[in-house]
């Protein structure tokens, strides 16, 4: 399988850091949607990161989808998921919110850098950081005691959480202040110390 997509993208760090951490062999190669247009749209027309293409030449798109398929296909004993109902619950609800606040940092990169500076909305933009801090506060309200937000080892949670708090650190410095929610960023810097997530630096 060859995994297809940038780094620094949100979606495509988290499917790349979770195809490491449940052991599954992929190769990876680094395109943009922006200047490897042409290149990419070769691979998959839609033009989508990221994008995982099997070995028979099919594609499939969005990390979540993907991530489920590589959940299925991971070597018995190495899923990234609670194996009991609550557990399941608090990990989904958790890597939830790690994609809204990737999502909408997402969106703020595309109104400050894609749009043109003429043609930007001031009061989305207000909008949309205000719901980026508002994301982080509630997660840092689920950060508890343990090392990791479902349990005694990380989680789809950590992945998606942690990548998304790097995320909004990267593409919008001083939006989000580690002093403001130290529970978070503690355990961002704890998910950033791991092999996996070293193997995905993009810094």
């Amino acid at each position: 399988m060859k995994l297809i997509g940038m780094l620094d993208s949100p979606f495509v760090r988290r499917t790349f850091i979770t195809a490491r951490m449940l052991g599954i062999p992929f190769e990876h190669q680094s395109l943009s949607v922006f200047r490897n247009f042409d290149e990419f749209h070769t691979i998959n027309p839609l033009v989508k990161a990221p994008t995982l293409v099997f070995d028979d030449g099919e594609v499939m798109v969005d990390s979540s989808h993907i991530i489920a398929w590589l959940e299925r296909i991971a070597p018995p004993g190495n899923s990234l998921l609670p194996s009991d109902a609550a557990g399941l619950r608090r990990c989904l609800q958790l890597t939830s919110l790690g994609l809204a606040a990737a999502e909408k940092s997402v969106h703020r990169v595309y109104e400050m850098k894609v749009r043109p500076k003429d043609y930007r909305d001031p009061d989305w933009l207000r909008r949309v950081e205000g719901q980026i801090r508002d994301t982080y506060a509630v997660l840092e309200q689920h950060v508890g005691d343990a090392d990791w937000l479902c349990g005694a080892r990380p989680t789809q949670a950590d992945i998606t959480v942690a990548v998304a708090w790097r995320f909004t650190h990267y593409s919008a410095p001083g939006l989000v202040a580690d002093s403001d929610y130290p529970a978070l960023a503690a355990l961002a810097a704890n998910a950033e110390a791991l092999p996996a997530f070293m193997a995905a630096d993009y810094s």
